[in-house]
């Protein structure tokens, strides 16, 4: 979810885009995350960054579906066990904290949520003028048990270098 292709740490997790995510509600999560609408999703992206950065890999787990999948420019995968390992290994971590703002500040995007029944797609758009409107990565959600969970994203070569 996003990220530069930095080096393992931004290429591992659906950093990619979970770096792109624009911090829409610093002061908590306000919004329901289990509501079948664009913002419910937007709040569970960002939740989701603020778990990786954080470490807390339990809400991490729920989150990501058995199958998770986060695919890269290169076309290589990182599974959930993947996402999970460098949650844990780097969550907390300054130098993460800082990697991802650093990023996103280079990086400004747009958010565009296309729902349909129960499945989400959350893409993060270029909002720069150099590259506006073009793709960095799109994140799928899929709606069970009454709350939304990744199961698969994608990444562009957009945010490289």
């Amino acid at each position: 979810m996003r990220k530069s292709q930095v080096p393992l740490t931004l290429a591992l997790v659906p950093l990619a885009a979970l770096v792109l995510a624009v911090r829409a509600s610093a002061a908590g999560h306000a919004v329901d995350e289990t509501a079948k609408t664009a913002a419910a999703v937007i709040a569970v992206d960002q939740h989701w960054l603020e778990a990786e950065e954080g470490g807390d890999v339990a809400w991490l787990d729920g989150l990501l579906l058995p199958g998770y999948r986060s695919v890269g420019v290169a076309g290589t995968f990182a599974t959930k066990a993947a996402i999970l390992a460098h949650a844990a290994k780097n969550g907390g971590s300054q130098a993460m904290k800082q990697q991802v703002a650093a990023w996103q500040k280079a990086h400004p995007v747009e958010q565009q949520v296309t729902l349909q029944g129960d499945t989400a797609i959350l893409s993060f758009v270029s909002a720069s003028p150099a590259t506006k409107g073009k793709l960095y990565s799109s994140d799928v959600f899929v709606y069970v048990d009454g709350r939304w969970r990744a199961l698969y994203s994608a990444h562009t070569g957009l945010g490289k270098g």
